[in-house]
């Protein structure tokens, strides 16, 4: 084990003794201590799901990466194991930035950037980012002793060597792939194929997909590619897009593109890019496919531009709950892992409740809570423009949704919620008019709200520091609504 390796996972055991559990979230992963982003490695091993992030113990800042790791078996609970990987090496040496894992010969395969500075022929030094890899047991690895794997010299000649980053691989019919994200002279963002036999040897193929347009950002980071339904889908994260209706947001988004792959000529023909989440707190989402089927995605629950969390708090970010997705009327479906219901505990529910000015319905409250919301398109329910929920609340806080039945609007404002900084609190959500009741699905913990709107159809997730006693739920319309309310703590 290398100096750094060992310093760093000295370092989280003792610093994380200094900090309450109860501050942090209970069902979600969070930094042990500093600060985590991109989830990194999320897969399969010898039975059990890992989980490895970006992360930085020393701030709660973003610095030198490393990797951290956590465990579970039902995805809900997790178990924090020791840092994975340190920048420890001459090509890593600026950092072990994000990248995947595998099973292959029995052990756990780790893919990532090592990202180091090369000296130009005028004497400036400039970033460089290649593909490195690394073997393990589950919880102890050691990088292989040819690195990197992957160069930038191994892209076509306009392709970026700075921006050449996130490495995503599957394996099919004994082949390897590694899709990477990139970008060009001409072209603002790519993501470039590669393939190989063992791992260590590896293959350019082609240029998978790139932004041709210009119109979807720049720089297209942590791509992910895998077949969902009757397609294949491509997700990757630009950085700096501008919003384009209600679609897009201004900065750093998620979004896929579901289309159709050759898988012998390497080609994928996409259709039009789709936000992945329209929350605040949503980024660099990665897949894996489990034992029994399931395609499963988990992000960084933050953005790069808002930092919402309490001046003292010694740790920064989060993952979001693990999602299930499906792919069925022209796009991705999205549900909280299915697991998180063993843990319902103390339900209750209202039918038919008629909503006026105020409202509030015993027993339903809490800050660690799963809570459907049915507001019914009856003709009961006539009248009103305005149905609005209020979570996480007290006198002093509230997280607002509003929903606005004639325009089809759904608008977050997180104001009130503690912010203490010039940040995005306010965003709203076109939702398509089915005719049908509105359902939003809420799953807080803690510091956090992730909102899956009819069925998984559009999902939103956001980051709040309102403090836990804050726990009232209020439901307001300014006419008759008709709501039925289903709620459960959730209890780890």
């Amino acid at each position: 084990m290398s100096e750094k390796l060992e310093k760093a996972r000295l370092y989280e055991i003792k610093e994380a003794e200094n900090i309450p559990q109860e501050e942090k979230p209970a069902f979600h992963v969070s930094a042990p201590v500093g600060w985590i982003n991109d989830p990194n490695g999320f897969s399969v091993f010898k039975g059990k799901v890992h989980l490895f992030y970006q992360y930085h113990p020393y701030s709660r800042d973003w610095g030198p990466m490393h990797w951290g790791h956590s465990v579970t078996e039902d995805m809900v609970r997790w178990e924090q194991l020791p840092t994975a990987l340190a920048p420890d090496q001459e090509y890593d040496r600026e950092g072990c930035f994000s990248g995947s894992a595998i099973e292959a010969d029995g052990k756990q395969a780790l893919i990532y950037t090592g990202v180091t500075t090369e000296k130009l022929p005028d004497g400036k030094e400039e970033i460089r980012q290649n593909q490195c890899l690394a073997w393990g047991d589950g919880k102890d690895y050691v990088k292989a002793e040819k690195n990197p794997v992957v160069t930038g010299d191994m892209l076509p000649e306009k392709c970026s060597r700075v921006d050449f980053r996130d490495p995503k691989i599957w394996e099919d019919n004994g082949t390897y792939y590694m899709i990477v994200g990139s970008r060009s002279e001409e072209i603002p963002g790519q993501v470039v194929l590669f393939s190989s036999e063992n791992l260590k040897e590896w293959e350019f193929e082609t240029i998978l997909a790139e932004n041709s347009t210009g119109e979807i950002g720049v720089m297209w980071e942590c791509p992910d590619f895998f077949p969902l339904g009757n397609k294949h889908v491509l997700i990757c994260s630009p950085q700096h897009m501008r919003a384009k209706g209600y679609e897009f947001h201004n900065g750093h988004n998620s979004v896929y593109f579901a289309g159709e792959y050759d898988s012998e000529k390497h080609t994928f023909e996409k259709d039009a890019p789709v936000s992945l989440d329209y929350g605040f707190d949503f980024y660099a989402p990665q897949t894996t496919l489990l034992p029994d089927g399931r395609r499963v995605m988990i992000a960084w629950m933050k953005s790069w531009d808002n930092c919402v969390i309490n001046e003292k708090q010694r740790w920064q970010g989060m993952m979001t709950l693990p999602r299930e997705l499906e792919y069925r009327d022209g796009r991705i479906w999205q549900q909280p892992v299915r697991e998180i219901e063993n843990y319902r505990k103390n339900g209750c529910s209202y039918q038919n409740v008629e909503v006026g000015e105020s409202l509030s319905l015993e027993g339903v409250q809490g800050r660690m809570i799963d809570l459907t919301v049915e507001l019914l398109n009856t003709a009961d329910a006539a009248g009103g423009d305005e149905f609005q929920i209020e979570l996480a609340r007290n006198e002093e806080y509230t997280t607002l949704f509003t929903y606005n039945r004639k325009k089809h609007l759904l608008e977050i404002d997180r104001t009130w919620s503690g912010v203490v900084r010039d940040v995005t609190c306010v965003r709203k959500i076109r939702i398509p008019d089915s005719g049908k009741s509105l359902k939003l699905r809420f799953i807080l913990d803690r510091s956090s709200i992730e909102l899956f709107i009819n069925d998984g159809c559009q999902t939103a997730t956001t980051v709040i520091p309102t403090p836990v006693e804050a726990d009232e739920i209020l439901f307001h319309s300014d006419g008759k609504a008709l709501i039925n309310v289903e709620k459960y703590d959730v209890v780890l």
